[in-house]
């Protein structure tokens, strides 16, 4: 696997969108088990923050891509060759892609009521042919922690999405990896809800002028305190050294 950089002692691969989803699907086929966590700058400011949340991306994720316009930045600015974003949402629908055509069984964990299975629907409408072979809404008790396990590994997936937000959902991987069968783990925030029409994402033009965040900052003023660690972000970067 690739090299990773350091960005605020965070270690995040700089690879590309095919490249991620090939390394991916080789781990998978050698039985290994792979924890994916997309590392945009809220959650590595999160890992500035939070030493639990730390621990788990820094030591316990294999693979950390750079998701969001500020990682890709901050490599480029400390110096590293980072080819691309590697955006969870996308990286989420290449997986699905990629199981459609190789037969690979998926599982999602996460969102409201119904929006786990509205998202279901949409993948198969999208990616002919895929197996979404379980769903499980984010609403529980930790006593129904050890069914939700059960089903999942009785489903016989081998991909796990989980859409608890970030940090929960890297916490709860954390904790149960060692119980779950699916070679990748990987938490990916709020795709369900884009899939089931419930959250809309930014138009491809302000995908690809790095303006995302300033769509969901419209579409969610709710989200302004969180938006702020991005200049924190930045000012860390720039005062960091390599």
């Amino acid at each position: 696997m690739i090299q990773p950089m350091k960005i605020l002692g965070v270690p995040v691969h700089p690879m590309t969108m095919q490249g991620a989803v090939d390394e991916l699907e080789k781990r998978m086929l050698a039985g290994e088990q792979t924890f994916v966590v997309t590392a945009n700058a809220e959650i590595i400011m999160m890992c500035q923050e939070n030493a639990e949340y730390n621990k788990i991306v820094c030591e316990n994720a294999e693979l950390v891509l750079p998701d969001g316009a500020g990682a890709v930045w901050a490599g480029r600015h400390l110096g590293y060759t980072v080819p691309e974003r590697v955006a969870g949402f996308d990286l989420y629908n290449h997986l699905l892609d990629l199981s459609a055509h190789k037969g690979y069984k998926a599982y999602f964990f996460g969102g409201a009521p119904g929006v786990a299975e509205a998202a279901k629907i949409k993948s198969e409408e999208l990616y002919p042919g895929v197996q979404v072979v379980g769903c499980h809404n984010g609403y529980f008790k930790p006593e129904d922690e050890a069914e939700i396990i059960a089903d999942i590994n009785a489903s016989g997936a081998e991909l796990l999405f989980v859409a608890l937000g970030a940090p929960k959902q890297e916490i709860w991987l954390k904790k149960y990896r060692d119980q779950l069968k699916p070679r990748i783990l990987m938490g990916i925030g709020g795709s369900f809800d884009v899939f089931a029409g419930k959250m809309e994402r930014a138009p491809k033009w302000m995908q690809d002028a790095s303006l995302e965040w300033a769509f969901r900052l419209y579409k969610q003023p709710s989200r302004f305190m969180r938006m702020m660690a991005l200049p924190k972000f930045v000012l860390k970067v720039m005062f960091s050294g390599k």
